[in-house]
């Protein structure tokens, strides 16, 4: 017995073999065949559009009427928006997506995923002023972004806009207008 239990300690103090390599994983596919204006309209502006609904104030003839949300449901509707816009920017970098300069690129997508990380933290903790803050700061990620990647692009294939790009007023917006005028 004592040769036994020598011989099981030793087995069990000798260093082990290492384990075999584990299988090599599968090589990851990403499908973005979606065009990336489809991507932007179908789950950057939603979520976007629901995470900034939800941050300020309404200003009319009636009142300010704050924007935060005032139930449970609608905070989470603010979180699941910016945790869609964390993995928003994820996407925006996947093979296929990026567009030339792909280093502007990709540091617009970065930038919207690290601060939807705060802004979704904002919102669980239904910080109004957090929610304002990261939401101002989204969209300036936003408008930097479509700046390099749409409006320089159109301006320089077709040019400025020509005439007035504008549609012309609703007639009785234009009557106010023009009485408006008529007075000063």
């Amino acid at each position: 017995m004592t040769f036994a239990a020598c011989a099981a300690l030793l087995t069990a103090c000798s260093p082990q073999k290492p384990a075999a390599p584990a299988a090599p994983a599968t090589q990851a596919k990403f499908n973005t065949s979606l065009p990336t204006d489809e991507l932007m309209a179908h789950v950057v502006d939603p979520a976007s559009f629901i995470y900034w609904k939800g941050a300020g104030e309404e200003v009319t003839a009636k009142g300010v009427h704050k924007l935060a949300p005032t139930t449970d449901e609608g905070w989470e509707a603010l979180e699941s928006a910016a945790a869609t816009l964390i993995e928003a920017g994820n996407m925006l970098q996947l093979p296929n997506r990026p567009r030339a300069p792909e280093k502007d690129w990709n540091a617009f997508a970065q930038q919207l995923t690290d601060l939807a990380i705060p802004a979704k933290a904002a919102a669980e903790k239904h910080d109004e002023k957090g929610v304002y803050d990261y939401g101002a700061k989204i969209y300036q990620v936003c408008t930097n972004c479509h700046e390099e990647y749409v409006i320089q692009p159109q301006l320089k294939s077709t040019g400025p806009a020509q005439g007035n790009p504008l549609p012309p007023w609703p007639a009785d917006v234009k009557a106010k207008q023009q009485k408006y005028v008529a007075a000063h």
